[in-house]
């Protein structure tokens, strides 16, 4: 069947925040930077960070050459400090990019520690040092997961690696859409150095694809792979890379579909004839590391963000993205649309995993997390993400569970598995699920659905722009 041409949006409307950056600044008492080469004549990165303007936030300013992926660093910076991006904007001026995020601490303060400060100053800088976590990863075995979920996998996964003596220091496991995506780093339990032996590490590759593939023919095929620390991506990256691969975006049943319609988030692309642009808008419920999870997606697709908006009202962040091709072009067909959709669709889901926290802390010793992942198997629990972590001496492990069926667990259950591994070492964490997990209020989905997009195309833009003093007008 032929594609149909995405939607088009034909309406003349301001620009989206082509001003003159040169001369903007968001201090009046500031004078404005000047994009001035280095020494070598080669442009420079400007990070500006400001207490002053915002009465709630920090200011992050970054004023870069543009190129691939520059803005995908800077949040995710921002993120790996733990820190919320509640407004923000993004533009191209010809070669140069700014990007202007409003900032708070897990607290939701303003920053005020002078260490994070300089962290963001110098991890911006381009040919910074690796961060702490990076080298935290020195003299591990890296390994890649992906398969078909099921209850119980990752016991089985941890017990092989107890069994061939793989120490498992770091981990983090996502599950999405009936897949799962693992990154797992190793060491060998004896002599605690990286496993570098050719055959040993076939051999581990082997137990583990047959885990993956379990008593069943995997038509997606189940991978395990083991990867050179130097190339290894960002590991919350990596593991969207893993999922988009995999093509986790692709629904299940229809069944699925109609079934979780409530929770989803509302997504529209489309195009800006006029200008080249195709105008990716998102209204879902706001949560930690939202920007990133997008960003990351629209980057990995190989499209390039050229203007933006991020804001936050209460619980629910709307996004609003002006995005082309690497080659200049804006997205050409119907199917490519919807493609678009069902992989933002799934990258915002992917870390909203439901299920309840239950937070280990307790002395690493050999077989922990297969001891611990099979007293959940035994008690009918299924983990939907973990992030496992050692520091030291001690185990630091964060587990979501709910039941075989991806229900709420029996409040009993829980009691029993933690009598069974011990309460002063697993508790229950009573956090807020993820609001992407939650239902929407009653009439809430009316309003924020297909049509919405169109509601909020551009306005978002106008809103922030208007706030920042960049234009006189929003309406």
């Amino acid at each position: 069947m032929a594609a149909h041409a995405p939607a088009r949006v034909s309406t003349p409307r301001p620009p989206p925040i082509e001003v003159a950056l040169g001369q903007t600044h968001l201090d009046p008492t500031r004078r404005p930077q000047v994009r001035a080469p280095d020494h070598f004549g080669q442009p420079v990165t400007r990070v500006v960070i400001d207490n002053a303007v915002c009465p709630t936030s920090t200011l992050v300013k970054v004023d870069s050459p543009r190129k691939h992926g520059v803005l995908l660093e800077a949040v995710q910076v921002l993120t790996d400090l733990d820190l919320s991006i509640n407004k923000g904007y993004i533009s191209s001026d010809g070669r140069w990019f700014m990007d202007v995020f409003h900032v708070t601490d897990p607290l939701g303060s303003k920053l005020t520690d002078d260490s994070v400060i300089s962290c963001i100053e110098h991890s911006l800088t381009p040919g910074a040092t690796p961060s702490s976590a990076a080298a935290a990863l020195d003299g591990l075995t890296a390994l890649e997961l992906t398969g078909t979920d099921r209850p119980g996998l990752l016991s089985e996964v941890f017990a092989v690696l107890a069994d061939l003596g793989c120490s498992v220091v770091e981990a983090k496991v996502w599950t999405h859409n009936g897949r799962i995506a693992a990154l797992i780093f190793v060491r060998d339990e004896d002599s605690g150095s990286p496993i570098e032996d050719a055959h040993r590490i076939r051999r581990v590759e082997a137990r583990l694809r047959h885990v993956l593939k379990g008593d069943r023919d995997d038509v997606r095929g189940a991978k395990s792979t083991t990867v050179p620390l130097p190339s290894l991506t960002h590991s919350d990256r990596r593991l969207h890379q893993l999922m988009f691969a995999d093509r986790d975006y692709e629904r299940i049943s229809s069944a699925e579909t109609t079934s979780s319609s409530s929770s989803q988030p509302s997504i529209s692309v489309q195009n800006w004839v006029e200008r080249g642009y195709s105008i990716v808008n998102i209204q879902c419920w706001d949560r930690p590391k939202l920007l990133f999870d997008i960003v990351c997606t629209l980057t990995d697709m190989e499209y390039v963000v050229f203007h933006g908006t991020i804001d936050t009202d209460g619980d629910r962040a709307h996004q609003e993205f002006y995005i082309r091709h690497l080659d200049g072009s804006p997205i050409s067909s119907e199917a490519e649309r919807q493609r678009v959709i069902q992989c933002l669709q799934a990258a915002i889901e992917r870390r909203a995993s439901e299920g309840l926290r239950l937070e280990l802390c307790t002395v690493d010793r050999r077989g922990l997390l297969a001891d611990v992942t099979r007293t959940f198997r035994e008690n009918g629990l299924s983990v939907t993400r973990a992030e496992v972590s050692t520091k030291g001496q001690m185990a630091m492990n964060v587990f979501y569970v709910t039941d075989a069926a991806g229900q709420p667990a029996d409040p009993k259950t829980i009691d029993a598995v933690i009598e069974t591994i011990g309460s002063k070492s697993l508790k229950v964490n009573e956090e807020r699920p993820p609001r992407s997990c939650q239902k929407r209020p009653a009439g809430d989905e009316a309003a924020s659905g297909g049509g919405a997009g169109l509601f909020y195309l551009g306005s978002l833009v106008k809103r922030n722009l208007y706030n920042l003093g960049l234009i006189r007008s929003c309406s």
